[in-house]
């Protein structure tokens, strides 16, 4: 049992191996945490792999959003592209489209000019022939006429009767009668000649009409095509065409361009999110990583001491084993060799002593009178196994260790594993906890400083904000600033309409004979706002007052001398393009004779600058006042326009 002992064992003493094999015991029972953390280091190992599998995961997701992030401004110029494209295709088209029908019917109207031109060269031809043909059966009838009356003798001498009075000379007698010649010229001849000729002269009535009909269209279709050659309005045309069809074919691009660049940004907006995420993942992986690192390091600490120099816990647990197993083999064995020998000691003495109360003059020779060999092995056996249990027992109990375990309580081995459980799952609660309160430290670090960036980015944006809408609300008339609640537009139309008003009182003051001056005025009306009002000043009582204090014929002949006073104005900054035309519908009846005479003299003042003014009325007395009249007729058929008058 030594030999198999390390050389450190070779002179122990029962007491010194017993003590060995103790330690080795209790070195292999204080193994047991160690496996725990020699299985815990392999889950570590285990966690650790798939941090980095996930890390490199996240690589992969990092560069693959990356490099599409970085392409992203070119996409999205790219798509913009597109879809500034299509919008000015589409604007391109709308406008193309408004020119479409004017080119349309511009076009028509040249194939219509052009048919009118060939019925007009037509019907003028057809017209002149009815004109030739009138003209001959007119100078047939007069021939005919004129034969007729130098014949109408003949013609009278027929219907004398002897002893009737002549309805000529009123003779009754008849002495020498006319008489019909060849080639006399009857009264039904000349009316046949007469219906003839006036048939000829419908027809040529007619045919002139239908030509002033015929030129009348083709004067408006002329003006409404001009003198562009149809086939050069059908090339225009048909390029309009070809161009709106292009450009629709464009603008059929927006929605699709639209939809990819949104879909695009969705995609944007999700690879930055999975590169956050990415980042965050990171982050905690680099503290979950510290963690692991710092465990699996105590726990390689821990196991280093416990494994000695065996490859592993286990390898180290067999050593101990095996080493216990031996050292108590050997103990056993030493124990056994004491008491052998005493007793063998014992055994000699007692033997000489029955040998020589027995009558032997020796052990040897009482031993040849004892049992035989197989005999007395069995009971030495049966003998030293219970000596040897004995002795072990005996060993056992007198230990100090064994003493103080037999006066303690039994253990509560259930107890204590349930409560070694609960501790290892407060403690793994624990770490989880911390690494998700170490997590949300840095997305906390993290976010406060991109608060703190954005806040240092966001003051001058809000000064420059708080400017704007300073000059917004100015501008829009709600500011307290504006003490006039004007706004800016109302503002440069005040300017417009002061210019109108000072136009609109040089015919105002002829129409209310010197009496009312239009002004412009501030003052607020409704909602608070000012900047576009007008005043009337009246000259008989010296006071300004609204314009809704004027009458009713007042009102109108205020509103006709603004809009002529708007004319001059719109004149004047047109660069000297007039108003050539004005018509003005009804108000008349609201005004007495003497204000009647006046506008009329102020409207008269304008038609002697080459202006056409007109006017549509149902005032009996302007009928008398105005001598070019176009009047409406209503019929059974319809309503008519006659034409009243010269103008």
């Amino acid at each position: 049992a030594r030999a198999r002992l390390p050389e450190s064992f070779a002179d122990a003493g029962v007491a010194g191996l017993a003590t060995a094999a103790r330690r080795a015991a209790e070195e292999l029972g204080g193994l047991e945490s160690a496996r725990r953390a020699e299985l815990r280091l392999a889950e570590l190992v285990r966690d650790r792999a798939d941090l980095d599998r996930e890390e490199r995961a996240d690589e992969a997701v990092l560069e693959d959003a990356e490099g599409w992030l970085a392409e992203w401004e070119q996409t999205r110029a790219g798509l913009q592209a597109r879809i500034d494209s299509a919008q000015e295709a589409a604007t391109r088209a709308e406008q193309l489209a408004v020119q479409r029908e004017p080119a349309q019917q511009r076009l028509n109207a040249a194939r219509q000019r052009d048919q009118f031109a060939r019925d007009t060269d037509a019907a003028q031809a057809q017209a002149l022939a009815s004109r030739e043909r009138a003209l001959k059966a007119h100078e047939r009838w007069l021939d005919l006429k004129e034969q007729r009356l130098r014949g109408i003798a003949a013609e009278l001498a027929a219907g004398l009767v002897d002893g009737e009075p002549c309805a000529v000379c009123g003779a009754t007698g008849h002495p020498a009668p006319a008489r019909k010649v060849a080639g006399h010229v009857g009264r039904e001849a000349e009316e046949q000649a007469l219906a003839v000729y006036r048939r000829a002269e419908e027809e040529r009535a007619e045919d002139e009409r239908r030509l002033g009909v015929v030129r009348e269209a083709l004067a408006a279709a002329t003006a409404e095509a001009g003198d562009a050659p149809t086939d050069e309005l059908v090339g225009q045309t048909d390029e309009l065409e070809r161009l709106y069809g292009a450009a629709r074919a464009g603008a059929a691009q927006l929605h699709a361009a639209q939809e990819e660049l949104r879909r695009a940004e969705h995609e944007r907006e999700r690879r930055a999110a999975a590169q956050q995420e990415a980042a965050l993942r990171g982050a905690a992986r680099v503290s979950r990583r510290d963690i692991l690192d710092r465990e699996r390091d105590a726990l390689e600490a821990e196991l280093n001491r416990a494994r000695g120099d065996a490859v592993s816990v286990s390898a180290r647990a067999a050593q101990l084993e095996r080493r216990a197993a031996l050292l108590t083999e050997a103990a056993d064995a030493a124990r056994a060799a004491e008491d052998s020998a005493q007793r063998l000691k014992d055994a000699d003495a007692r033997l000489a002593d029955a040998a020589f109360r027995a009558g032997f003059d020796t052990p040897q020779a009482a031993a040849a009178a004892l049992l035989d060999d197989a005999a007395h092995r069995e009971l030495q056996r049966r003998l030293d196994a219970w000596q040897q249990e004995e002795a072990a027992v005996r060993a056992v109990l007198a230990e100090a260790d064994t003493t103080a375990a037999a006066q303690q309580p039994p253990a509560d081995l259930h107890g204590a594993e349930r409560a070694a459980e609960a501790a290892a799952r407060r403690l793994q609660e624990a770490v989880s906890a911390q690494d998700a309160a170490t997590g949300r430290c840095t997305a906390l670090d993290r976010l406060s400083a991109r608060v703190t960036a954005s806040v240092r980015r966001l003051a001058p944006l809000r000064d420059e904000y708080d400017r704007v809408a300073r000059l917004a609300s100015l501008a829009a008339g709600t500011s307290a600033d504006n003490e006039r609640k004007m706004r800016l537009e109302s503002y440069v139309l005040a300017a417009r309409l002061e210019q109108v008003a000072a136009a609109a009182t040089v015919r105002l003051q002829r129409m209310s004979s010197g009496r009312y001056t239009l002004v412009h005025s501030d003052d607020r009306s409704g909602r608070g706002r000012s900047g576009l009002g007008l005043h009337v000043v009246d000259a008989w009582t010296g006071r300004e007052r609204d314009t809704a204090t004027l009458s009713g014929g007042e009102t109108f002949f205020a509103s006709l001398a603004l809009a002529l006073g708007l004319a001059d104005v719109v004149t004047d900054e047109a660069g000297g393009v007039r108003l050539d035309t004005l018509f003005i519908d009804e108000g008349f009846g609201s005004l007495d004779d003497q204000t009647l005479d006046e506008v009329l003299d102020v409207l008269d003042s304008l038609r002697e600058r080459d202006r056409s003014v007109g006017i549509v009325s149902h005032v009996a007395d302007l009928r008398r006042r105005i001598h070019a009249q176009l009047e409406v007729v209503k019929g059974r058929t319809g309503s008519a326009v006659r034409q009243r008058g010269a103008g």
